[in-house]
């Protein structure tokens, strides 16, 4: 049958296990060493990336969901993490960014994560590692121009 289904050869199903893999490998390392969750983490990230974003850019940059947001604000907040104040340009906008703890965390966690993409990616030839660049890239635009 022309029209079957085979997960295993599915794009959108192996990009999602692969996906699911390593956030759970690399969620493992987050938790046991800084007690951070992937959602967290990712906040994190863009925080140190991009100061002063409100919780809404950082949904839109991670393309998380802003329930996953919100909920990643509040632990970081009450660990200290982040600090958030309001913006004093839009007093409905609330300004985050990384505290002088969570600068701390952010510059050990750097280290991990890139360490953790090396082992990756070191497996690689260089010709593949462009190659699969070009086809993420190429992949991302391609989805972002398919209609919901």
């Amino acid at each position: 049958m022309k029209n079957e289904l085979k997960l295993k050869d599915f794009l959108p199903y192996r990009l999602s296990v692969l996906s699911n893999r390593i956030s759970s490998d690399i969620a493992r390392r987050y938790q046991e060493r800084f007690s951070l969750t992937i959602p967290e983490w990712r906040v994190m990230a863009s925080l140190g990336e991009t100061p002063g974003l409100s919780a809404r850019q950082v949904a839109d940059k991670t393309a998380m969901d802003k329930v996953a947001v919100s909920r990643a604000v509040a632990g970081l907040l009450a660990v200290k993490s982040i600090t958030r104040k309001t913006d004093t340009a839009d007093k409905r906008k609330v300004i985050l960014t990384l505290s002088k703890k969570g600068q701390a965390v952010y510059r050990q966690v750097v280290p991990v994560a890139l360490a953790y993409e090396a082992a990756i990616l070191d497996q690689l030839e260089p010709g593949e590692k462009r190659t699969l660049s070009k086809l993420l890239d190429k992949i991302s635009e391609i989805q972002a121009g398919i209609e919901p």
